[in-house]
């Protein structure tokens, strides 16, 4: 399960789907409606939150308004009624983190989407999260390449057969 911290903006459309579908399955846990994944650990942030399926569920109508931007249709019914008055932070740490996992991701799905991120040095969070000084969050479990591999043509050398 991942819930990005990072703007949906800049996910490719199976990172969207992929979103939306885990989101949902966080909300069905904090609802209480599933027995599985009640323990992991991208939930504790929501949990921490004075209501958390409120929480989610304003995470989702982000990811919903998203998806209709670029023409897609999620089922917006399977949202839960409840808001949340409140925003979550974010270490800035997480987020270079979640970046370079994203980017690392996009290098095999989605290259000319990687060739157009690749160049943006502070990329924007979900509206749900602000970003404060600090590392990698405790719950984080990836553990992407420490640097973002930037892929360039080799020059020939006019001695190569």
């Amino acid at each position: 399960m991942r819930i990005w911290s990072l703007h949906p903006q800049y996910l490719d459309a199976k990172g969207l789907v992929a979103l939306w579908r885990e989101t949902l399955l966080a909300q069905a846990v904090l609802l209480g409606r599933t027995k599985g994944y009640t323990r992991h650990p991208q939930l504790d942030r929501f949990r921490a939150a004075d209501s958390p399926p409120g929480l989610v569920a304003d995470y989702l109508r982000v990811v919903a308004a998203e998806a209709a931007q670029r023409g897609y249709h999620f089922d917006t019914t399977r949202i839960a009624e409840a808001t949340a008055a409140t925003r979550l932070a974010v270490t800035a740490g997480q987020m270079q983190c979640e970046w370079r996992h994203l980017l690392n991701k996009l290098e095999q799905r989605d290259p000319p989407r990687r060739e157009r991120l690749i160049a943006v040095a502070a990329p924007l969070p979900h509206p749900l999260f602000d970003v404060v000084p600090g590392d990698v969050e405790p719950w984080e479990k990836a553990s992407p390449p420490a640097t973002i591999v930037r892929r360039t043509a080799k020059k020939s050398s006019g001695n190569s057969p």
